[in-house]
């Protein structure tokens, strides 16, 4: 078995400090309860809003010292650690996903399958995957990702055994509820196709007239709901993902 972590966090925006203290603080209840993974919502580290004037005063490049600090500060946690950032590379802004174990950085995924409402972004073209402790490979998809099963199939020919959704569903009120029981339909549509487990991890609570339910929560292959963080509230889950090979 693998132990792997969601996150479901609040909101928070264009303060990466912050979002490495809640980083901090899920790790710690993440190492007592022994996580080899945990993941935590798309954008997370300047937090997910699409003006330009956000993006481009808080967008990271990977290779920069602003990221090298980031990775300093993550060093001491065990657990490998995937969240999202904006990324800016060669004058492009990208939705991203990043890898970082022990503080160094594994690898990245940029989300593919973008929202009308994302323009400033460009769209990843890649599907990689990563393995665990030598033991378990997964890949990322991003929020809207999930809407299309291209991205999971992608993942899972290669032969992942997990998919990792980094997501962020604060909407408006209407939006929200109509949408927080259709997360798990299309995830769990993902699930069955492939053959993949899949986790999630979403923020929640209000921001004007929005909402975050969530859900961050773990599906089986065959769509089941196995563990859940409650809707409305901040919290980790975690579950044992058996290591077979596909």
């Amino acid at each position: 078995m693998v132990r792997v972590g969601a996150c479901q966090t609040p909101e928070i925006l264009g303060d990466p400090a912050a979002a490495l203290d809640c980083v901090e603080q899920f790790a710690a209840h993440g190492a007592a309860r022994e996580a080899d993974l945990l993941l935590f919502p798309e954008c997370f580290l300047q937090g997910y809003l699409t003006d330009d004037q956000h993006v481009s005063q808080h967008a990271l490049e990977l290779d920069s010292p602003g990221f090298a600090a980031v990775l300093r500060r993550l060093a001491p946690v065990e657990a490998t650690l995937v969240f999202g950032v904006i990324e800016a590379d060669s004058g492009l802004f990208f939705n991203t996903a990043v890898v970082v174990d022990r503080g160094q950085l594994v690898g990245r995924y940029r989300k593919t399958r973008l929202m009308p409402g994302e323009t400033v972004f460009t769209a990843g073209e890649d599907y990689p995957t990563f393995v665990l402790r030598g033991l378990l490979r997964y890949g990322i998809n991003i929020c809207s990702d999930t809407q299309f099963p291209e991205p999971a199939a992608r993942v899972a020919a290669q032969g992942a055994n997990v998919l990792l959704v980094a997501a962020q569903n604060m909407m408006r009120r209407p939006t929200a509820t109509r949408f927080k029981d259709l997360h798990h339909s299309m995830r769990a549509d993902r699930a069955r196709e492939t053959g993949m487990w899949l986790v999630s991890a979403d923020v929640t609570g209000t921001r004007e007239d929005r909402i975050a339910y969530g859900p961050t929560s773990v599906l089986s292959p065959q769509g089941d709901v196995v563990a859940q963080v409650p809707l409305l509230t901040t919290g980790m889950i975690v579950a044992d993902i058996p290591v077979m090979p596909r």
